[in-house]
């Protein structure tokens, strides 16, 4: 894959809004990210993502991290009435550390997973299933 600049294998740091927290990869998932950092190398991408975090930890009450650069940060209150389902849905921030666009397999260093406050909402729209 390459991108508008010719590069191949290339990392994303991606920061995403919406219903979903950004592990689901749902079809359409693309149209929810609100920002986007392309890089050559992982040191770099890892680079991009740790700013990014200590940037949304600051504005954001709630996470859930996965161990492979996936998080997701919400505020309670942070909802969508979704006239399919009949019910308010949170809204999560997500951002994600990707390769060509899909998760990597690579571990984030532990307190960017381990310093979880997970109490969320986890219901979801059945409609996106």
């Amino acid at each position: 894959m390459k991108d508008k600049r010719g590069w191949k294998n290339m990392y994303q740091v991606i920061t995403m809004y919406g219903d979903n927290e950004p592990w689901w990869f749902f079809e359409e998932w693309r149209n929810d990210i609100d920002e986007e950092y392309a890089f050559r190398s992982l040191e770099e991408a890892e680079a991009c993502y740790q700013k990014q975090w200590a940037k949304l930890t600051e504005h954001y009450t709630h996470i859930y991290a996965r161990p492979n650069y996936l998080s997701a940060f919400w505020n309670e209150g942070e909802e969508r009435w979704c006239e399919e389902c009949d019910d308010d849905l949170q809204q999560y921030k997500g951002l994600a550390l990707l390769k060509d666009y899909q998760p990597v397999t690579v571990e984030s260093r532990k307190e960017l997973y381990e310093a979880t406050n997970s109490s969320r909402k986890t219901k979801r729209c059945q409609r996106s299933l």
